[in-house]
């Protein structure tokens, strides 16, 4: 399967970020580093090394990462992001400061690493369901502060995002709906107070709900932990009202039950699995 293709910020959104989980972990100066050399004295080359077989994603990242600490660092990427890896390949070389690629090292390791494990278990699913016209999407399910650059590994992997934030689409989920007491009543509500272009997407639970949904004109209706059976009726009530509208289903998506809901006929499957549920990819660094 072809690599990923992931969007990262823009560097004056990236660099906020990089600069605070640097200062994070560099508090008042790195101490070990500090006592040991003189700051860009010393120049030095490191290696990166797959430790496990998977996808990597992040090396970008990690690249930016050392650039801030001294921008004549030389990080060479030797594989092309979103490629897989065995186990003992070198994934890119460095050559520059030793101070920077010291101080830098966990910092940039622990993102790759993160990524890498998420865009690993993204390609899993993807995989399973490639043969089928049904796209695989990530969810809001992300650890806090890191959204953008985990919604990147999924797209490295292979899926495609679900909304970034709230503000990106309208999304009426089941709290949603019982504080405004239905959804004909929460879509009537929202749709005369959204700004155009955005889409309106209603979580359903029931058949029932589905044709109220539809009954209110949704752009988009999500099947929310419905069994297969119960999703291949959705969709045939969905499609025989309103082509246009799209369907999602969500809940209880594993490697396992991927496959089956994509033979239902739905036109996405979204799942937290791959951020919530992947392990961190082993890499790491070794100075020559």
């Amino acid at each position: 399967m072809e690599t990923g293709t992931g969007v990262l910020p823009t560097l004056i959104i990236l660099d906020n970020y990089l600069k605070e989980w640097l200062l994070e972990d560099i508090g008042r100066g790195d101490r070990t580093t500090q006592c040991l050399l003189n700051q860009n004295a010393t120049e030095g080359k490191a290696q990166w090394i797959a430790k496990a077989d998977g996808i990597v994603a992040g090396l970008p990242i990690a690249a930016r990462i050392f650039q801030l600490l001294n921008q004549k660092i030389d990080f060479t990427v030797l594989v092309k992001e979103g490629e897989f890896c065995h186990s003992g390949t070198v994934i890119a070389q460095i050559r520059g400061s030793l101070d920077a690629l010291l101080t830098g090292e966990r910092v940039a390791l622990n993102l790759a690493m993160r990524l890498s494990g998420i865009a690993t278990l993204t390609r899993k699913y993807v995989e399973t369901i490639a043969d089928l016209p049904t796209l695989f999407v990530d969810t809001r399910k992300t650890t806090p502060g890191l959204r953008i650059l985990e919604k990147y590994a999924t797209q490295v992997g292979g899926a495609i995002n679900h909304r970034m934030g709230l503000d990106d689409a309208v999304m009426i989920k089941d709290n949603h709906i019982a504080a405004a007491g239905g959804i004909g009543k929460a879509i009537t509500c929202i749709r005369s107070r959204i700004p155009y272009p955005l889409t309106i997407e209603v979580e359903t639970e029931n058949l029932q709900q589905v044709k109220e949904a539809l009954e209110y004109q949704a752009d988009i209706i999500m099947l929310d932990n419905m069994k297969p059976d119960i999703i291949h009726e959705a969709v045939k009530i969905i499609r025989q009202q309103d082509k246009k509208v799209k369907i999602e289903a969500s809940g209880n998506v594993t490697l396992e039950t991927i496959r089956t809901i994509a033979k239902t006929g739905v036109d996405y499957i979204s799942s937290s699995a791959p951020i919530t549920q992947s392990k961190w990819l082993d890499l790491s660094m070794k100075i020559n």
